[in-house]
């Protein structure tokens, strides 16, 4: 199959051009080495996974990094993270030569800080989630976008049954000292109940038998491995009081849909979690476009103790907000808008452009226009709604 391109492709090669190293973090399987390995083919290539690769880092790490001739791929830092002072060093006797130290990682936050501590100035940060449907239109909520499940659809089931077995065994053991994996398991099934829902960590915790500042640290580890997305609340009052928890959506809806023991369209379409599935679609819609355009996430939700709730509210710069709405029904009715117009009529210092997010049925629908002021879109349109992307990589 001919490989799919990725958006954030141009981002790393501009980046590759101004910066002595790249940092490529994301959930594993989602297209990381494969990615590097194709826009830097002349890039030495070390999985830091492979035993006796670790084994000669591990014996000599400082011998390991001056053998390398970058520009190289080190695949899956953080199982050494030893390295990032050695590179640091070979970084400061050449500083002048850009792009030559190419770095992936599925753990963000260890790996992040290992970062912070020996990459200061010298490394542009990027985060790949699976594809998105700008990128192909085979993403979906169902299969959602990991690159395997795209090009064998018919054995996704078997595919992310061992994808959560690897994650348990690899990453969940690496990153904490989890004694009852069959417990994680449950908890991560319960947790794909909650999409799109405000986090109730003792609502999570009871059903499970744990503490919160277990289940708090749970929540962590999938956070910390991009397994999921914790949506917080916008960060303006508009006079209003807030709910301050975050929402919770998976990173994959394929995953989250696999955990449900939803495998056909007909069963998703007859599921109590269609609605919540199709926000989570959206939600990771949104920050795939950000983080494709080489920009921070920003996505956040608004709801307040008097009742009003909009699924997404996303800053596009300028005093300007997307208000977005997702509605899985192929009907819409102008009744979907008022939350909209509500939210938009309390946010005076803020030009909105507020919009209804639904599924895309066979035919196009009449009209844009839900009601005044208020759009209709797919969410094949929320780039057009987002805005594009450019040059706004992170740098440490």
């Amino acid at each position: 199959m001919r490989p799919i391109p990725r958006l954030l492709a141009g981002e790393l090669r501009r980046a590759a051009r101004a910066f002595p190293a790249l940092i490529l973090t994301g959930p594993r399987r989602a297209g990381k080495t494969t990615l590097l390995r194709m826009l830097f083919p002349r890039a030495d290539y070390r999985p830091l996974e492979d035993p006796d690769v670790t084994a000669r880092v591990r014996a000599d790490p400082r011998l390991f990094v001056e053998e390398l001739r970058p520009p190289v791929i080190l695949d899956e830092i953080q199982n050494a993270p030893e390295l990032l002072n050695y590179v640091r060093t070979q970084i400061d006797a050449r500083p002048a030569r850009r792009g030559q130290w190419l770095l992936t990682g599925s753990q963000e936050a260890p790996l992040m800080r290992g970062v912070s501590e020996s990459m200061a100035g010298r490394a542009a940060i990027f985060h790949l989630l699976p594809f998105s449907l700008q990128e192909t239109p085979k993403v979906s909520p169902l299969r959602g976008g990991f690159p395997e499940v795209l090009a064998r659809p018919s054995a996704a089931q078997v595919w992310f049954r061992s994808y959560v077995q690897t994650y348990l065994e690899r990453d969940v053991r690496s990153v904490a000292a989890i004694r009852d994996l069959a417990a994680f398991r449950r908890f991560l099934a319960l947790l794909a109940t909650r999409c799109g829902q405000v986090l109730n960590r003792s609502d999570l915790a009871a059903p499970l038998g744990v503490s919160v500042p277990t289940l708090s640290d749970w929540l962590a580890i999938l956070e910390i491995t991009s397994q999921i997305l914790l949506v917080p609340p916008f960060f303006e009052s508009f006079g209003k009081r807030l709910i301050k928890s975050p929402k919770v959506y998976f990173a994959d809806t394929g995953l989250a849909c696999h955990l449900l023991g939803i495998e056909t369209e007909a069963t998703l379409n007859r599921s109590p979690f269609l609605g919540a599935l199709f926000e989570n679609f959206v939600a990771t819609e949104v920050v795939k476009h950000q983080l494709n355009a080489g920009r921070a996430r920003a996505l956040y939700y608004f709801r307040d103790q008097q009742g009003l709730e909009v699924d997404f509210v996303v800053p596009l710069g300028e005093d300007r907000l997307a208000l977005l709405e997702a509605k899985a029904s192929l009907t819409l009715r102008p009744e979907d808008a008022r939350p909209l117009h509500r939210l938009s009529a309390a946010t005076s210092r803020y030009a909105t452009q507020a919009v209804v997010v639904h599924r895309k049925g066979r035919l196009p629908p009449a009209t844009s226009a839900l009601s005044e002021g208020v759009t209709a879109t797919t969410p094949e349109g929320l780039p057009a709604i987002l805005g594009g992307g450019g040059r706004g990589y992170a740098e440490d």
